[in-house]
């Protein structure tokens, strides 16, 4: 999907989504971890494209066109919508800095490649100057006038749709902003997650190590046990050859050496179980973040009950309008009855009136 002839302009790390195909309203994450999303530019094309790899997938191939838009949904959160890939896809920034930088940069990529359209329409148009001839004519649209009750019943309908379409935008406002946030929680939790694995890890890793000390301590400990017990001893036999004084004032030596160990790996311990509470609060940290992101979820639901009575209660009105749209047209056919057949009673009154 990468070709020699592009080079990448702009990199930076993101969370990716997806929208979801089924429901065109939740997000689906690419990836349990952050990517990186690149800009890339191929210079004999003229053709600009962002393009994120996950393993030896593609996770994003999207050609950026002049009619594309970011936009900024959070402070770390911004989307995209590519009409030829059929989809729209989001990104989770760890800064706010980050997205900024990624925004700007597409709408510098945008304007250079409406620049190249323009500039290739224009090289098109010089070539063949039988375009030019209608490129500035506009047909008329054709006027639709309406008299009578039709035209006030077309009024009253446009308005009707146009509120229920506006309250329908709403809703389906609401639950994005609602799946927004949960894509945002859903990342951070991604991240703690990292950090959890990771601190996992040494945790592990320094309980081994405390347990290899500990070992090491206790052989310490005896062998200054066994050492203690050869001083008394020698102290006890009372002998005042220098053989054995040589020997008393390495042994003292030995057990001073032997009890600083001791100190320090007491101290090294000590250091260790406070890491390891640290770990802890750290763990109580995910798991308040969990609960977070189960209350979002529990939002969300709630906004997709009220989307669907919102729809069911647009359904009823639309049956309704259908109704009385019914209605009015049996009326105008009545009327239309009731006219004509005026008119031939004013036909025959005045042929009376003549004979």
């Amino acid at each position: 999907f990468l070709s020699r002839r592009e080079q990448p302009i702009f990199s930076t790390r993101a969370h990716v989504f997806q929208i979801d195909p089924a429901t065109k309203r939740n997000w689906i994450p690419a990836s349990k971890h952050a990517l990186t999303v690149s800009y890339f530019y191929d210079a004999t094309r003229n053709v600009y494209r962002i393009i994120s790899v996950g393993g030896t997938k593609a996770i994003i191939n999207s050609t950026i066109t002049p009619n594309m838009t970011f936009t900024k949904t959070s402070q770390k959160f911004g989307q995209w919508a590519d009409s030829r890939a059929n989809t729209v896809y989001g990104l989770g920034f760890a800064s706010e800095q980050h997205l900024s930088q990624f925004a700007e940069k597409f709408q510098e990529v945008k304007e250079a490649a409406r620049l190249a359209r323009e500039k290739s329409q224009d090289k098109t148009e010089l070539t063949n100057p039988a375009l030019n001839i209608t490129s500035h004519q506009v047909l008329p649209s054709p006027i639709i006038s309406s008299n009578g009750p039709g035209e006030d019943k077309l009024f009253r309908s446009q308005s009707a749709d146009v509120e229920i379409t506006t309250e329908k935008e709403r809703l389906k406002k609401m639950l994005s902003e609602g799946s927004v946030s949960e894509v945002q929680w859903e990342a951070e939790f991604f991240s703690l997650q990292d950090n959890n694995n990771k601190l996992v890890a040494a945790l592990h890793e320094a309980n081994a190590n405390v347990d290899q000390w500990k070992k090491q301590l206790t052989a310490y400990q005896e062998e200054t046990e066994t050492l203690r017990q050869r001083v008394a001893e020698l102290e006890s036999q009372g002998t005042h050859d220098s053989s054995s004084e040589n020997n008393k004032e390495e042994l003292s030596q030995t057990l001073e050496e032997l009890e600083l160990l001791i100190k320090a790996k007491d101290e090294e311990i000590q250091m260790l179980k406070s890491q390891k509470c640290g770990r802890w609060e750290a763990e109580g940290e995910r798991e308040e973040t969990l609960q977070k992101l189960q209350e979002l979820e529990a939002r969300n639901a709630e906004l997709e009950q009220r989307l669907h009575l919102a729809e069911q209660t647009l359904a009823e009105t639309l049956a309704e309008r259908e109704k009385m749209h019914n209605e009015v047209t049996k009326v105008a056919e009545i009327m239309d009855v009731k006219i004509f057949e005026l008119s031939e009673l004013r036909q025959g009154l005045a042929k009376l009136l003549e004979s």
